[in-house]
């Protein structure tokens, strides 16, 4: 018997490339097979995320940084407020009338540090910036040294001063300019030309405010014979408007007066009286 022909589908050989397995699907099976889509887990929210995760517990060495950190700047903070309270009570025991000392400075030193101290020391002991209730007052002391150095005038008086202070403590120790002391002076020998500034810096003080005390006075005694003047001719000036004021009525009086010596005459003329003959 003869077998029968095989039927064959001309779709399905079409679907069916040669050269490519029996695992790679078909277009059919593509088309009659569902597809199957990967599944997708559900995306937690991002702030619900945030309230769900823990918060990290710090470490116990985190802890003793953080520790050992805030001591480190309370103990910044409180040398800060020391030498500021330090400062504050030197410029208070510094000799006021000698603005070197006020400012911590060597005299003949030149503008340039004068400014540069005193900007410095100013903004440590400002009152804005410390609690001290001394602070204003040594600020004010820091700044009056300031304008007296600056000022040409009164910073050479200073200086005169303190070259006689160191001229008469040569001459008390018996000493020239070469001596040994004095081109290399010791803490010592420093402290004793300031002691000695001060004294010849008091003197210097007190021959000043006699001076303008006599000047006071004597500018008070012009200002009273000035005054005096200006009264004199005051008192003049008012005589004179009273005389013209007063001319009408005495020219009236010399008129009637006048008139009435007229009466006693005849003629105008004045009578003679009788001769008598003696013997």
């Amino acid at each position: 018997m003869k077998s029968e022909p095989e039927i064959q589908n001309p779709k399905l050989e079409e679907d069916v490339k040669p050269g490519i397995g029996k695992d790679v699907p078909s277009k059919l099976e593509q088309t009659v097979r569902p597809k199957l889509e990967p599944a997708v887990e559900p995306r937690i929210p991002f702030k619900t995320e945030l309230k769900s995760t823990p918060k990290a517990t710090p470490k116990p060495e985190q802890n003793e940084e953080n520790d050992g950190l805030a001591a480190l700047d309370a103990l910044e903070s409180e040398a800060k407020e020391f030498n500021k309270d330090a400062e504050i009570d030197r410029i208070l025991k510094a000799f006021k009338l000698d603005a070197y000392a006020v400012l911590d400075l060597q005299p003949g030193v030149p503008e340039s540090d004068i400014k540069l101290t005193y900007r410095k020391k100013s903004l440590l002991i400002h009152p804005d910036k410390t609690s001290n209730p001394l602070a204003p007052e040594a600020f004010d002391r820091l700044k009056k040294a300031q304008t007296e150095l600056m000022d040409e005038k009164s910073r050479a008086r200073l200086d005169e001063c303190i070259a006689d202070a160191r001229m008469l403590l040569m001459r008390e120790r018996k000493l020239t300019v070469d001596s040994e002391e004095i081109r290399n002076m010791d803490a010592a020998m420093r402290e004793a030309w300031r002691t000695k500034t001060i004294e010849v810096l008091i003197d210097s003080e007190h021959r000043r405010r006699k001076q303008l005390k006599a000047q006071m006075q004597e500018e008070g005694r012009e200002q009273r014979r000035v005054d005096e003047e200006v009264e004199a001719r005051k008192r003049k000036r008012e005589h004179e408007v009273a005389w013209e004021e007063s001319r009408e009525g005495r020219i009236g009086s010399w008129r009637d007066f006048q008139g009435k010596g007229g009466g006693e005459k005849e003629g105008g003329k004045k009578k003679k009286g009788k001769l008598k003959v003696l013997g």
